[in-house]
């Protein structure tokens, strides 16, 4: 089979290109837009590279394969033989991603290429429903969800590390104790970008914004204490964050969840999220 030399090294000059993507489907590209809009094209501060599958298109304006390597593998745009040069470049090293995530043709796409090397997956979650609102929550938000503090860290994080081995299925300490962990949920604070419902100093709701563009914010880690579900706070919690990104922030507001998840995909319906695309995740 006939395979290229590999996807090229975006830089500063290829911005106006890379913007046309990433403008083209800004809620499936709120990840990577958000450290482009901050960051440019530089990999040092952009915190990972960004690959263009055709030289000659990305010269004349035209993109027609994009990805993001940095800490997941982000491809956003690319046929069968873009997906095969993203591969071919991402195997001239060992793997450091923690996971390949985004729009799920490209994602699964990629994987078929590099499953061979990088295989097997720890899980494939191949249907998760992208989903997105611009308009003010249909369900009532619940008042006592609220930015964290910083100074609130420590009750804070047992909630948030609860939340991410449910999710993941890993624990998030693994490793070096916690601290980068720690460290990450301490930036999202510090940003005002996590939010709480606190009872009798304990969390009993939380969710995060972990991607947050020009135009978009995507909500993760959405979490209800297990002796409180059932109960609606998930649905009313969500509904705060997304009237605070809605009619605080001027953004659309997004999140993507596993199609077999039926509980959360309805409480999200009721809010009024409709699906707008399809991800999938790789984890290892």
């Amino acid at each position: 089979m006939l395979r290229l030399a590999g996807a090229r090294l975006l830089g500063d000059r290829d911005y106006p290109a890379v913007r046309a993507v990433l403008e083209a489907d800004p809620v499936a590209s709120c990840m990577v837009s958000a450290r482009v809009e901050v960051a440019g094209l530089d990999p040092w501060r952009l915190g990972g590279e960004l690959w263009a599958a055709d030289y000659r298109g990305s010269r004349s304006g035209r993109l027609p394969g994009l990805c993001f390597s940095g800490p997941n593998l982000i491809p956003l745009r690319g046929n069968a033989t873009a997906l095969r040069s993203f591969a071919d470049r991402a195997l001239r090293k060992q793997r450091t991603c923690s996971s390949l995530v985004g729009p799920a043709d490209q994602v699964l796409g990629l994987w078929d290429e590099l499953s061979g090397e990088w295989g097997p997956a720890r899980e494939v979650r191949d249907d998760q429903p992208l989903m997105a609102m611009e308009a003010q929550p249909e369900v009532k938000p619940d008042p006592l969800v609220r930015a964290v503090r910083l100074d609130e860290l420590e009750r804070y994080l047992p909630a948030a590390i609860a939340m991410f081995i449910e999710e993941v299925g890993a624990d998030p300490r693994a490793g070096d104790g916690g601290s980068s962990y720690r460290a990450r949920v301490a930036e999202l604070i510090s940003g005002n970008r996590a939010f709480a419902r606190f009872e009798n100093g304990e969390v009993v709701f939380k969710a995060e914004i972990g991607a947050l563009s020009r135009g978009v914010g995507q909500i993760q880690g959405v979490w209800v204490h297990p002796d409180r579900r059932g109960r609606g706070l998930g649905a009313a919690g969500t509904a705060a964050v997304v009237s605070h990104l809605v009619n605080g922030m001027g953004r659309t507001a997004s999140l993507y969840v596993n199609s077999f998840n039926a509980p959360a995909l309805a409480a999200y319906r009721r809010i009024g999220f409709r699906q707008v695309g399809r991800y999938a995740t790789v984890l290892f």
